[in-house]
């Protein structure tokens, strides 16, 4: 029965993807993408052999990122290595925040949505992952967890790009 829904409801999340990717960023669901593939206000996706550096970042189940401010150079390429230091699945996710609350909304309605884009990192229990982004313009960019309710509880960051 649970797969019947599934099956039924499949074309709402289609629709409701394809609804959310008409925004600035691209947001198609592909593992084929190539660094520089996409890009966007944020930046885009980096080449990890032009790393300028690696940061790490902690996700706890106290809904907060450790930093939870962080400050880049315009041009520069950063590796962030996420470890999720808690019990529940945890997202650093970058994008414009009208993007990041758009998908948290939809991550609600489809809380078994997974993956799989070049600004998206999604983080099991007790694992580490790691996003390599290249910011391209200056200005303060938002990280997120869209996991349901970790949004809402706080759980975002800002980098500053100067």
């Amino acid at each position: 029965m649970k797969l019947l829904k599934q099956i039924a409801l499949f074309p709402l999340v289609v629709v409701a993807a394809t609804a959310f990717a008409s925004g600035t960023g691209d947001h198609s669901h592909s593992a084929t993408k190539k660094p520089g593939a996409s890009a966007s206000a944020t930046g885009k996706p980096g080449d990890a052999a032009k790393v300028s550096r690696t940061i790490a970042v902690n996700m706890s189940d106290s809904m907060r990122y450790e930093p939870a401010q962080i400050s880049v150079k315009r041009g520069e390429t950063i590796k962030f290595v996420a470890r999720n230091s808690g019990k529940l699945k945890h997202e650093m996710i970058i994008g414009p925040i009208k993007e990041l609350k758009a998908h948290a909304e939809l991550m609600k309605k489809f809380p078994d949505m997974e993956h799989d884009e070049p600004n998206q990192l999604v983080v099991d229990p007790g694992k580490t992952g790691e996003l390599v982004w290249l910011f391209t313009k200056a200005g303060i960019v938002e990280f997120a967890c869209l996991q349901p309710g970790h949004f809402e509880a706080g759980m975002r960051g800002k980098v500053a790009v100067k």
